[in-house]
């Protein structure tokens, strides 16, 4: 094969050293996501993200600590937190919108949706009897702010 074709060290150093951090940590498509190991709801939402074609890591180590570490505000907290292709998670996202994320592909930190609205993914299992409450994902941004990205 021609050396032609390919890249130099030096190219492909500068190409990684322009990636965001986290994308250097987990390939394309797999999500890491941090939960409580008692939490049915966390589960479930990850039933419905590995059905999507998703691959995912879990630690069963609670989510308090990488939720800050990875700069989601806590007011915004939720039970499991999540990381994928450089976005942070929190909550119960529906895949829809992960989907919508990944492809839009917009400057923000991630998506939330604060606390645990009964008919969210994960959150929808026949103990709430097709109860659905109203509830909204927020795009968050890297400076703490949100705005709406989708309701339900």
């Amino acid at each position: 094969m021609s050396r032609n074709f390919e890249p130099s060290r030096r190219r492909l150093m500068a190409a990684v050293c322009l990636l965001p951090l986290s994308a250097a940590w987990a390939a394309p498509g797999v999500m890491e996501v941090w939960k409580d190991p008692n939490c049915g709801c966390c589960k479930d939402w990850i039933a419905l993200v590995e059905q999507a074609g998703f691959t995912v890591r879990v630690s069963d180590t609670g989510n308090n600590g990488p939720r800050a570490k990875l700069g989601m505000s806590a007011k915004l907290g939720s039970c499991h937190t999540a990381r994928v292709e450089g976005y942070v998670l929190e909550g119960h996202v529906p895949v829809r919108e992960i989907q919508r994320l990944l492809r839009e592909k917009p400057k923000a930190l991630g998506l939330a949706v604060p606390g645990m609205p009964v008919g969210s993914p994960g959150m929808d299992g026949p103990v709430y009897a097709g109860r659905k409450d109203r509830y909204d994902v927020l795009l968050v941004q890297v400076d703490g702010s949100s705005a709406v990205y989708k309701s339900y």
